[in-house]
């Protein structure tokens, strides 16, 4: 703006060199005014942001830190394919997976371990060392003896084995979580035991230096550049004899006479000079950037200054403590107000000996000052001091609430297979069985699973189970009730599998809408109310019993309870060959070091009918009502729709004296006979089996 400013009133007032001599004023100024703020060292998002280009800077990591890291080395992605469905009327599925494998640098120096990995912001490797993706992971430490990674070799062949550099290799990652892509990885690498001190770091670089500790800290770009860090988190300059750069923040100072020259031919003594900048040159606040290993190392910002001041923003790649922080961001604004002071001294020949980052001491005054340069000229040297800001006290911060993924143990896979009706409005055509997992962590995901109707003979993958289910047992079962009514009497009992596990209530709408369904040892119940017991115990009320034609069933004490959450449960369709035999199913999850299997006996539940009801003899009749597979929620208010091919029913009549006889009718109806003590057994006659029977005794109440 000066410079518009200016030129416009220099060409009016001069001419074209008016103009001129206005624009080049007008740069100073804006120059003055608008100056970008330089590079505070390396930059937080170097270390926050996974890259794989040619010639990035790879960091010297010290203790410990999070960092993205560098991919130099993948593979292309490994496709699975897998197929599914298939049945009567129904097109196969064919699901495709893929799973990567690359390596990914992240120190320039030796480790000594790495802690957890985040995928996306998600832990896929705990605390403990636990991984908790179905993966390969290999660690290399940097030593000098360092081998070649075997899959790297096996891949391109010669190949090197970066010593002296840290790097891990990801073998066979699945993406799937990924949205079927290598996601971007942050690592926590133990690079020193503890917290490591100013002089390690500096001695790294061969300098010495004297300071605090930091948790961690991550050194790129250049020597001077991670010097100059180093420098503002001790608070001193750095010193040079002329072979080592040191940094001396409480060396004894030196003192300096009233002897010399001040210039040629001036007169003798120490002359001095003293100015103070405007307090608008100084900072007035400043925002230090960290890393906070109370937040996962996630970035952090503390500010110390004046209200309402522009900060000074400095990015430390450093892991420190919120109050660290905020201590160095006061110590900063301190230096920067004393240091508006600056002295000029003025010696002889004896100020040869004199370098610059010294701390010395003027004769006559208090205090101690700091030598900012040295310049010879006119056979004298010349001085430029400030003086050494005093120790700020010790400030306390919060690190503020931070989201951060948990860290939950996976533990081993629980595996529940039952047969069940169809849960949709949909007839099935091959028996099907669902698979319910979770596990005794809650950090269990999913499992591979694999199923079997040969008793083992072959396996046929079955892709991933759903999302942690819940699993418990029965510890108290309801009295018999019908599946007509509510069962506001009943109660059950049940423990669930983990403490962390949870059922909610639902209203009447919700279980017209299908919520609460449980499997209770072979009978399907909903429920209306839960309440915790603790110790992941629960009481259950408001039952509904026998749903979907499996009144037959009943919930007994010791028995599975299963809770049959759509997003939760796996349904695996089987062939017509598995009617009668069993089924075998198998889990293999991250934590498992042996699959899991779990059988059931395909006996027909989920393709035969369910039995008829409301059986009853009048006037030489049989009559009973018709149920269906289909059709539960009643949606249209008319008669169950026929889910088999045809409508038949097979009547089995047993007299009393052991005479039997079997009838078939295409209706609901049969003209019999029947005395006191008949038994009738009727079934309906499925498209693959038959439907359990509806008794009648003759004489029974």
């Amino acid at each position: 703006m000066a410079t518009m400013v200016l030129t416009v009133a220099g060409t009016a007032l001069g001419g074209p060199i008016g103009g001129a001599i206005g624009a080049l004023v007008g740069q100073r100024i804006d120059h003055e005014l608008f100056a970008p703020k330089g590079r505070d060292g390396p930059r937080l998002t170097e270390l926050a942001v996974q890259t794989s280009s040619y010639g990035s800077a790879i960091p010297w990591l010290f203790g410990r830190m999070r960092v993205a890291g560098t991919v130099i080395w993948s593979t292309d992605l490994i496709e699975t394919q897998g197929r599914s469905g298939g049945g009567k009327g129904q097109p196969a599925a064919t699901r495709y997976s893929y799973a990567a494998s690359f390596a990914v640098l992240l120190s320039g120096r030796p480790i000594q371990a790495i802690g957890r990995i985040w995928a996306d912001g998600r832990l896929v490797r705990g605390a403990a060392g636990d991984l908790k993706v179905k993966a390969g992971l290999r660690v290399h430490l940097g030593g000098e003896d360092q081998a070649v990674d075997p899959l790297i070799a096996s891949a391109e062949g010669a190949t090197p084995a970066y010593r002296g550099c840290a790097y891990l290799v990801f073998e066979d990652l699945p993406l799937g979580e990924f949205g079927n892509r290598v996601p971007s990885l942050s690592v926590e690498v133990i690079a020193d035991a503890g917290a490591v001190a100013m002089r390690a770091i500096a001695g790294a670089f061969g300098a010495e230096a004297d300071g605090s500790t930091v948790d961690g800290f991550a050194a790129s770009g250049s020597v001077a550049g991670v010097l100059a860090v180093l420098a503002q988190v001790a608070g001193g300059r750095w010193t040079s004899d002329g072979a080592v750069m040191r940094l001396r923040g409480d060396a004894t100072p030196l003192a300096l006479d009233d002897a010399g020259a001040t210039a040629a031919g001036g007169p003798a003594g120490m002359a001095r000079g003293r100015q103070i900048a405007a307090p608008g040159r100084a900072a007035l606040a400043v925002a230090v950037r960290h890393y906070d290993p109370a937040r996962d190392y996630q970035a952090g910002v503390q500010r110390a200054g004046g209200p309402g001041a522009s900060a000074e923003v400095v990015e430390l790649p450093a892991a420190l403590s919120a109050g660290a922080a905020k201590t160095l961001a006061g110590a900063m604004v301190a230096r920067a107000g004393v240091e508006r002071v600056r002295r000029s001294v003025t010696l002889g020949f004896a100020g040869l000996a004199v370098r610059p980052g010294m701390t010395v001491t003027l004769g006559g005054e208090a205090g101690r000052w700091q030598v900012l340069s040295v310049l010879v000229e006119g056979m004298a040297v010349r001085l430029t001091l400030a003086p050494v800001a005093f120790v700020p006290q010790v400030l306390t911060a919060s690190s503020g609430r931070a989201a951060m993924a948990a860290d939950d143990a996976v533990g081993a896979t629980l595996l529940h297979v039952v047969e069940l009706p169809s849960l949709e409005e949909r007839r099935l055509d091959r028996p099907r069985v669902t698979v319910v997992a979770c596990g005794t962590g809650a950090g269990w995901r999913r499992a591979a699973l694999l199923w079997s109707a040969d008793d083992g003979a072959s396996w046929t993958p079955a892709g991933d189970s759903g999302a942690a289910g819940v699993i418990g047992t029965i510890e108290r079962a309801p009295l018999a009730a019908p599946a007509t009514l509510i069962d506001r009497a009943g109660v059950m009992i049940v423990r669930l599998a983990r403490t962390g596990m949870v059922l909610a209530e639902a209203d009447d709408a919700a279980l017209d809408r299908g919520a609460n369904l449980a499997w209770a040892g072979g009978e399907l119940i909903q429920f209306g109310r839960a309440v915790s017991l603790g110790a992941g115990r629960w009481r259950l009320e408001r039952l509904l019993r026998g749903r979907r034609g499996t009144e037959s069933g009943v919930a007994t004490t010791g028995a599975a309870f299963v809770m049959l959450d759509p997003e939760r449960a796996v349904a695996i369709d089987l062939p017509m060959t598995a009617l009668g035999g069993a089924v075998r199913v198998m889990a293999s999850g991250v934590a498992d070091p042996e699959p899991v299997e779990a059988r059931t006996t395909i006996n027909g539940l989920s393709v035969r009918p369910p039995a008829p009801v409301g059986l009853g003899w009048r006037q030489g009749v049989l009559r009973w009502v018709r149920r269906s597979r289909l059709g539960w929620t009643w949606s249209d208010r008319v008669d169950a729709p026929l889910a088999e091919e045809r409508e038949e029913w097979r009547v089995t009549i047993i007299r009393a004296n052991g005479d039997r006889r079997d009838l078939s009718s295409g209706t609901n109806s049969v003209a019999v006979d029947l005395a006191e003590g008949d038994r009738v057994e009727v079934r309906q006659r499925g498209t693959w089996t038959e439907s359990l029977p509806a008794v009648l005794t003759m004489g029974e109440a």
